[in-house]
């Protein structure tokens, strides 16, 4: 009789599992919420061929954070889940892709690098890529993402790039053409993992927020954040510039989901349950002691 009583508690966990994605429809490249409730256990699923990553969000609710390649076909996504083991029904609609075409100008040395600066590129994509590396955790924060600042958009994420007559791949990112000097601030709470003067992004900043995203910030004037500094939403982490390879003043906010490149205003259209709000459990650094929330870099 007691060993029934597991069982018996899985199966009415799984009577009441229901799932959900926030928006139910959705652009190639935009980041979706699946939400999963009334589960006992973690769920399972993938989108698009590619395996969601499950947090606890509290009580019997999961979420996953999930993002459209730029590629993605219109029409239903490929989209499975199940809790238990059971299918969980739930459906994405993915919307025609309308990304656009822009050309600009910049210095030769910027498209054809010369052998120092490829050395210095790789040791920029080296330090990216630890920056990359932290573990999977829940989120550490608690509130939506927020522009990191208020100005013109100039270019628009998946934008398709010709640089001189020759074009050069997609734009992922949003670019915000303020002045020399304006305030650019974290867009949510979270650690930052890497602020590096790089030969194409200039001065970058990164940060980490917990549940695979991360959030960059490109040709800064000036970095005022250091790497393992807790920044909350809202905090200054730089200033507008022109550094790296750009055109002119402006910020490049890029946003990063389980590995792709998203829209970052993707991330703003969330809609977060308030169960996210208490995670049971928060990634810690093994070589600082930190807080429980938000997430603190690997070492």
């Amino acid at each position: 009789m007691t060993a029934a009583l597991p069982a018996l508690a899985l199966a009415l966990g799984l009577a009441g599992a229901s799932a959900e994605v926030s928006p139910a429809r959705a652009h190639p490249g935009d980041a979706v919420l699946v939400t999963v409730r009334g589960a006992v256990a973690p769920p399972a699923g993938t989108l698009l061929g590619r395996t969601l990553r499950f947090f606890d969000a509290g009580g019997d609710v999961w979420q996953a954070v999930a993002p459209l390649p730029t590629e993605a076909p219109a029409g239903a996504a490929d989209l499975a889940l199940t809790a238990a083991g059971e299918p969980v029904p739930v459906t994405l609609e993915i919307l025609p892709a309308a990304f656009r075409s822009t050309t600009l100008d910049i210095p030769p040395r910027f498209l054809e690098p010369p052998a120092w600066a490829k050395a210095v590129m790789a040791r920029d994509q080296a330090a990216l890529g630890k920056a990359y590396a932290q573990p999977f955790g829940p989120p550490g924060f608690t509130v939506p993402f927020q522009l990191p600042a208020d100005h013109e958009r100039s270019g628009r994420f998946g934008d398709l790039r010709v640089y001189n007559g020759s074009t050069a791949g997609a734009h992922y990112g949003l670019d915000l053409a303020g002045p020399t000097g304006a305030a650019v601030a974290a867009a949510n709470d979270g650690v930052v993992v890497l602020a590096r003067d790089c030969y194409m992004s200039g001065k970058t900043v990164l940060v980490w927020h917990g549940a695979g995203i991360y959030t960059a910030y490109l040709h800064l004037s000036k970095m005022e954040v250091k790497p393992a500094a807790r920044v909350r939403r809202g905090q200054r982490v730089g200033r507008i510039g022109s550094t790296g390879r750009s055109t002119g003043p402006h910020l490049h906010w890029g946003a990063k989901v389980d590995g792709l490149w998203v829209d970052p205003e993707s991330l703003m259209r969330l809609d977060w349950v308030e169960a996210r709000a208490t995670p049971t459990s928060t990634p810690t650094s093994t070589s600082t002691p930190t807080p429980t929330s938000p997430p603190a870099p690997a070492p």
